[in-house]
């Protein structure tokens, strides 16, 4: 069995990305198997991080299905969002995209 920080899941065995269940901060560190890994940035609870190397181009796997693909290659720890991964059911949108409506 894989050991994973209890603050994190992985919510099925394929996933190879692990959701936070606490806020964890910059400079923490957080074991994922037999790694130890620093965060590089700030992870809000309930976001994503990589359980793993993830290879750019290859799919990304929560719920043990595919809910995109990484554009770049992320390193294990690494929060995983709309700056690595591209979704393929939704439309990936930052806020700077979003226009307001004047009436």
């Amino acid at each position: 069995m894989t050991t994973i920080d209890p603050r994190l899941l992985q919510i099925d065995p394929s996933d190879n990305i692990l959701v936070a269940r606490a806020r964890l901060a910059a400079g923490e560190a957080i074991e994922i198997g037999a790694a130890r890994v620093t965060l590089a940035s700030d992870l809000p609870i309930g976001q994503k991080l990589a359980g793993r190397r993830i290879a750019a181009g290859e799919k990304i796997l929560k719920y043990g299905a595919p809910i995109g693909s990484a554009t770049a290659d992320i390193a294990p720890g690494e929060h995983v969002h709309v700056h690595n991964m591209k979704s393929e059911y939704t439309p990936t949108y930052h806020l700077g995209d979003a226009k307001t409506n004047q009436h």
